[in-house]
């Protein structure tokens, strides 16, 4: 398995390589295939359990960010928690056109699956699946092949925004088919031939989970599929039957259609397709406008050159290629999500409002944000990379307010879920009008932000529905929300220690836009909410810990286990859930010896687990200490440790990019632990240089002197040849343009030490 998993990525190389000869084509060095098996790293094997241990990435091609996410498939279902592709698995079934929120744990919805076959017609699944290897497969940001030995079939295909090209070639004469499949767990959907015009179309309903679970969405994947010459022998089918020459059929098990040429040795067919969330017609148009003609190497071109614009929007010079890979790997992954909604005219479906369309060309619309995990490092990096689709991707959470009359929680699918704890599209909005990325309509984004944060809904029906925070009435009266609170009407029940926390985060961020937009009121209280986080912080033992109704802390208590009132991890890692006043949280838990001794024992007792979201701001909080010598160490035993170039490379689920985008940003020097504030917290720098790509022309520059395996911690630093001594930078000048620059050496030294050069706390 290890040796094909090398060739794979040596062909990979190869194939880009080719067609990007520049230095300046970074995807040849994507690795699509990191996270496609279960976790080899250090944490996952120490503290991941089931999924969790699965990265849960899959080798997309597509543009960045873009509709769909076209994958080899090596799994049939849409249900939650299974990846369409496995790297480990042997059977191959076909392209799927995937709305798998990419390195996830939660479901594909809306697909559809394109499938090339020589030789006789198989349309089961079970008839259809063709056994390969991986030494046969090619893949990369912008094209991914396999050839299969049995068959003698080549299958390549690329894919724009909203569209996708494919071409089969045999390597013998042979009839070849093509079947088109919706791929719905639910048996609903359809699929008509239009022969005359030489098409296949069709629609997979699309339907909700956590909160609505089962429900429709509201929504369909519709599809259109084009061929470059007339059939010759067409139907449809499913599980019981198969109808040659017949054209349509609704709402069956294994419902699909198919169509077959003859072709000759090295003849190639050429399809080409295209996705809508409002209409077929609408995806036609999308096809028309994104694919018009029949040229693939174009179409693969076109997207290598989308893929190399946006990858070089951070330059990296290092001397090891090893580096070069895991970080434009990262930055793929961080290109993944949320991904593109709305048609090339504007086009898309209204938020949670069923079989309602909204026409807005003024904008692109996205969906599937997975909040919890990245207002964290992912959607801060989108800022840095690309404050135009930042800006974009923040108004569209902004409408999803307007539509649906609530911010949601976690917009997935394009409905309401609250799937799991905080509020935090309030940090995702809030961290984007601090830093100044153009949002629509601030007046109507802060009434959003401002509803969630003091309002629950009248309506139970909308209350469960997914609507509003949990236990908001709880948090309000207490201060916390107490244990005798279940917190029922949620996916992730109880967790009331984390949900805290969250909050308090939370109306931090609000608070600080509150002030920004002169809402003084507001942002004193919200302030004042932000320390609420203190009310679950046990006074002796130092930790975050259950709380009652009447003010007893839990009886029972190991820090160093799971609990039910903390979200996926242990009370010692949600602990330190606090990145709006770390030095206030020094005190809360008995001083500053008292918090490095416990900051300390995260990493010499194998505590810290980078597998999940809570941990990844841990490893930086020493330099609210003072000392940043130590969380250079740490930061770069994680990229070390918990990073590999291997299927089974990640710590854990990426979840929608954000395990990645922590690795882009570590690996830069800096990572935004308080997003909602205007500062990142440097480390330690990778890179011989590295260089941002801002607007005007301008670029910032992260140089380190003498840096590399060794040479890990900064010795000293200047900021446009002045001398630098604070261990944090604002986004303010970075995004002024200029040089940072540090000299590296292989000892602690006293650089970033000392009170006046440690980040922002709203206790002080």
């Amino acid at each position: 398995m290890k040796y094909s998993y090398l060739l794979v990525s040596l062909l990979v190389l190869m194939s880009c390589t080719k067609r990007a000869e520049s230095p300046q084509a970074p995807i040849k060095w994507v690795n699509t295939f990191i996270g496609t098996a279960p976790s080899v790293t250090k944490a996952a094997n120490s503290h991941g359990k089931g999924t969790e241990e699965l990265g849960q990435t899959i080798p997309a091609v597509l543009t960045p960010n873009a509709m769909n996410s076209w994958t080899p498939q090596t799994r049939l279902t849409e249900n939650k928690c299974v990846s369409p592709y496995y790297y480990r698995d042997s059977l191959f079934y076909g392209f799927r056109a995937s709305h798998w929120i990419n390195g996830g744990c939660a479901q594909d919805y809306g697909s559809y699956t394109i499938m090339g076959l020589s030789g006789s017609l198989k349309c089961l699944s079970e008839e259809r699946k063709e056994l390969f290897h991986h030494k046969d497969e090619i893949g990369s940001p912008a094209y991914y092949s396999i050839r299969f030995a049995e068959s003698q079939l080549l299958s390549e295909m690329t894919a724009t925004d909203r569209s996708a090209i494919f071409r089969f070639t045999p390597d013998q004469a042979d009839s070849v088919y093509i079947l088109v499949t919706p791929n719905n767990d639910h048996f609903a959907g359809s699929i008509t031939i239009d022969v005359e015009k030489q098409e296949i179309k069709g629609y997979n309903p699309a339907y909700r989970i956590y909160q609505g679970t089962g429900q429709s969405a509201g929504f369909s994947g519709h599809f259109v599929v084009h061929f470059d010459r007339p059939f010759t022998v067409y139907g449809v089918y499913n599980e019981n039957e198969r109808l040659q020459s017949a054209t349509q059929m609704d709402n069956k098990r294994e419902l699909g259609a198919y169509i077959g040429f003859k072709l000759d040795k090295g003849e190639a067919l050429i399809v080409k397709t295209a996705s809508s969330f409002t209409s077929t017609d609408a995806a036609a148009r999308n096809l028309e406008v994104e694919i018009p003609d029949w040229d693939f190497d174009k179409v693969r071109v076109a997207t290598e050159k989308r893929w190399n614009d946006h990858l070089s929007s951070i330059n990296i010079e290092s001397e090891n290629n090893d580096d070069k890979e895991m970080f434009y790997s990262a930055l793929y992954r961080c290109s993944l999500l949320p991904r593109i909604y709305s048609d090339v005219d504007g086009t898309y479906p209204a938020f949670s409002l069923r079989d309602s369309i909204v026409h807005d060309p003024s904008f692109v619309y996205y969906d599937d944000f997975c909040a919890w995990d990245t207002y964290r490092a992912l959607m801060p990096l989108v800022h840095l990379m690309n404050p135009e689709k930042g800006g974009d991707m923040v108004s569209s959470l902004v409408s999803k307010y307007v539509q649906g009359g609530w911010l949601p929680i976690f917009p997935c699918w394009n409905s309401y879920t609250s799937a799991m704890v905080g509020d935090h599209v309030i940090a995702m909005i809030g961290d984007a009008i601090i830093k100044d990325i153009p949002v629509r309509d601030l007046e109507t984004a802060y009434e959003g932000m401002r509803k969630n944060a003091f309002e629950t809904p009248v309506s139970y029906e909308e209350y469960v529905d997914g609507k509003g925070r949990r236990g908001l009435n709880s948090y309000l009266k207490y201060g916390y929300i107490p244990l005798e609170d279940p917190v029922k009407e949620a996916f992730h029940t109880g967790e009331q220690v984390s949900r805290t926390l969250e909050y308090a985060f939370d109306d931090f961020v609000l608070s600080q836009v509150a002030k920004k937009l002169g809402k003084i009121e507001d942002a004193i209280l919200l302030k004042k909410r932000a320390l609420n986080y203190q009310n679950v912080i046990d006074p002796v033992t130092g930790y975050a810990r259950g709380r009652h109704e009447d003010g007893r802390f839990v009886e029972y208590f190991d820090p160093y286990i799971f609990a039910p009132y903390i979200t996926e991890g242990y009370p010692c890692h949600y602990t330190w859930y606090v990145p709006q006043d770390i030095r206030g949280l020094m005190t809360a838990m008995g001083g500053q010896e008292i918090f490095e001794a416990k900051l300390d024992s995260m990493f010499s007792e194998n505590r810290y687990w980078h597998g999940n979201e809570p941990c990844h701001q841990v490893a930086y909080l020493y330099n609210w200490l003072g000392k940043p010598a130590k969380t250079q160490q740490h930061v770069r035993r994680i990229m070390q440790e918990e990073y590999l170039l291997d299927v089974g490379g990640l710590s854990g689920n990426d979840d929608s990019g954000q395990m990645s985008a922590w690795y882009a940003f570590s690996a830069l020097g800096f990572y935004p632990v308080c997003p909602g504030t205007p500062y990142y917290i440097i480390s330690s720098p990778t890179f011989k240089k590295a260089s941002i790509r801002l607007k005007d022309g301008k670029s910032f520059e992260i140089v380190a002197e003498n840096v590399n395996g060794r040479n890990i911690y900064i010795q000293s630093a200047t900021l446009n040849g002045t001398p630098y001594n604070k261990n944090f930078i604002s986004h303010v000048d970075v995004m002024k343009g200029g040089v940072l620059k540090f000299v590296m050496g292989e000892n602690p030294s006293q650089w970033g030490s000392g009170d006046e050069n440690i980040p922002f706390s709203i206790s002080e």
